[in-house]
């Protein structure tokens, strides 16, 4: 019997050939997405120190309800607001080797429009 490819560990595959070419600093940090089954998790990284600036999840209390894609992009909203409060505006996006198209696309377009420049 032919086994099916595991889905995640192709997307950790796609995810560390993504991260190969991208790296955070502390003038343009990394906005990482980690998308599971139920939640949507975003933060903004500093690779060079190792450090997480700023994060959102949909576990935060100020997340709005709503389907998975509205979730995500408040969560976009939220951690763009965030990471304005720290003075940070240019990022460089890390998608975590998902699609861009669903939720993660929706979190990449609200943090857009709100301050994020990537």
């Amino acid at each position: 019997m032919i086994s099916k490819p595991d889905k995640n560990k192709t997307r950790q595959k796609r995810h560390l050939r993504v991260r190969s070419k991208i790296s955070g600093t502390a003038e343009c940090p990394r906005l990482n997405v980690y998308r599971s089954n139920k939640n949507i998790y975003a933060q903004v990284i500093d690779d060079v120190a190792g450090v997480t600036l700023a994060s959102a999840s949909t576990l935060d209390s100020e997340v709005s309800e709503g389907s998975k894609a509205e979730q995500a992009s408040s969560v976009g909203a939220l951690v763009a607001k965030r990471a304005a409060a720290k003075k940070i505006e240019k990022v460089v996006f890390d998608r975590g080797g998902y699609l861009y198209h669903g939720r993660v696309e929706a979190l990449a377009e609200a943090a857009r429009e709100n301050g994020l420049k990537f």
